[in-house]
């Protein structure tokens, strides 16, 4: 039987296409109304000058990046999105398995001021590669993850584990892609094993919705003698 791990990959394989064409036809609201903006506002806050995407996708962050004149490297798992993203305009993008990332067997750069992960973190182990991201970072560099909120999206459930993305509501034919829910003491926990230090954190909301539409973190690297 296939590891969820191996499901995951599977799966953004088997949706890229379809992916590609939600995210440029701006078909999920969330993206169009808060989070879009909200990673935006994260990482220019901190005015970088050389940004890595982890898990780019189909390229729309560094598109928007370089736009605004930042100089922004982008990393995939998966050969369509990252053929996507360089037939958009973004020409240094690289294929990148999660284990090449965490064996650093692939040459994507380093002496970033700052990692952003939108919404691509999906993995249970993830200590490793949060690890790996924090010696590609110059001293005092910071990694910006955007990820679903666990409190609005727990349904009952608040503890670690897979759970299943269904695709339902979208358009398109879809196949289910499992995820891995992990708790916001789990998220603190992970950043704190792989040698950051939490510095900011954001619950970006939509002034109509009751819940937050996401949680962003913000994390340094921490300095050796702490």
């Amino acid at each position: 039987m296939p590891s969820p791990e191996s499901t995951l990959l599977h799966s953004w394989h088997t949706n890229a296409d379809a992916w590609i064409g939600v995210i440029r036809s701006g078909a999920i609201e969330s993206r169009q109304q808060v989070t879009d903006q909200a990673i935006l506002l994260a990482i220019m806050g901190r005015q970088p000058q050389h940004v890595l995407d982890l898990g780019c996708g189909e390229g729309w962050l560094l598109r928007a990046l370089a736009d605004r004149g930042i100089e922004a490297v982008g990393v995939d798992g998966d050969a369509t999105l990252v053929e996507a993203a360089r037939a958009a305009g973004s020409a240094n993008v690289h294929v990148a398995s999660y284990e090449a990332l965490v064996e650093a067997s692939v040459d994507i750069g380093r002496d970033y001021e700052l990692i952003c992960a939108n919404f691509s973190l999906l993995h249970q182990d993830i200590i490793a590669l949060l690890a790996a991201m924090n010696a590609l970072l110059i001293p005092g560099g910071a990694l910006v993850i955007q990820t679903l909120h666990p409190w609005a999206v727990a349904a009952g459930d608040y503890q670690d584990g897979w759970r299943e993305e269904s695709f339902a509501g979208f358009k398109g034919q879809w196949q289910p892609m499992p995820w891995y829910f992990r708790t916001l003491s789990s998220w603190l926990n992970a950043l704190d094993m792989a040698g950051f230090r939490l510095t900011g954190l954001q619950e970006p909301q939509h002034p109509q919705s009751a819940v937050p539409q996401s949680l962003l973190m913000i994390a340094e690297r921490r300095p050796l003698q702490e």
